[in-house]
């Protein structure tokens, strides 16, 4: 029987659980992987949340810490959808940063052809996202709508990552 909430701290070995998961967060704490704790179902956002338990949830994060919220749609399994991202009031830039590059491996592992998401934070610039690998995408839509696509061509950082420095969670 498989449990409803699952975290690994290393791909090796768990290639298969993070192919069978559809849902989960990536826990990145001072640059590295802390976790991917897999989840029963998707993250839906919603303005109240984002307004009114943003800053709760900000407060609550370690000094240097990113949670980046990814689902798998139901009915497009060869995508994901980056949905949400939580960073503590001190994270860096690396620590983000490699939140994102762990999103691209899980990406690869699944063979995904493409994440896709909405950028609706003001601080987040067309120039940022190009930089990441998006391009802006569904132009008519009213909020920036980006993808990263992959088609099988996954970058070189997705290679290095097989393997995180902490045991696995139990």
């Amino acid at each position: 029987m498989r449990k409803l909430f699952e975290s690994i701290r290393r791909f090796e070995g768990n290639q298969s659980l993070v192919q069978k998961r559809p849902y989960g967060v990536i826990d990145v704490r001072n640059g590295q992987l802390f976790a991917i704790h897999f989840r029963p179902w998707p993250k839906v956002i919603s303005a109240i949340e984002v307004k009114w338990m943003g800053g709760w949830k900000q407060g609550r994060l370690q000094k240097d810490q990113c949670l980046l919220y990814f689902n798998q749609p139901r009915g497009h399994r060869n995508f994901l959808t980056l949905k949400y991202i939580v960073t503590s009031m001190g994270s860096s830039y690396q620590t983000t940063y490699r939140a994102t590059t762990i999103l691209d491996q899980v990406a690869r592992i699944k063979n995904s052809d493409a994440i896709v998401t909405e950028a609706v934070n003001q601080r987040i610039s067309n120039r940022l996202m190009q930089r990441l690998g998006w391009t802006q995408h569904c132009l008519e839509r009213s909020e920036p709508h980006y993808i990263k696509r992959f088609y099988g061509q996954y970058p070189a950082h997705t290679i290095a990552l097989n393997q995180f420095e902490q045991d696995p969670i139990d």
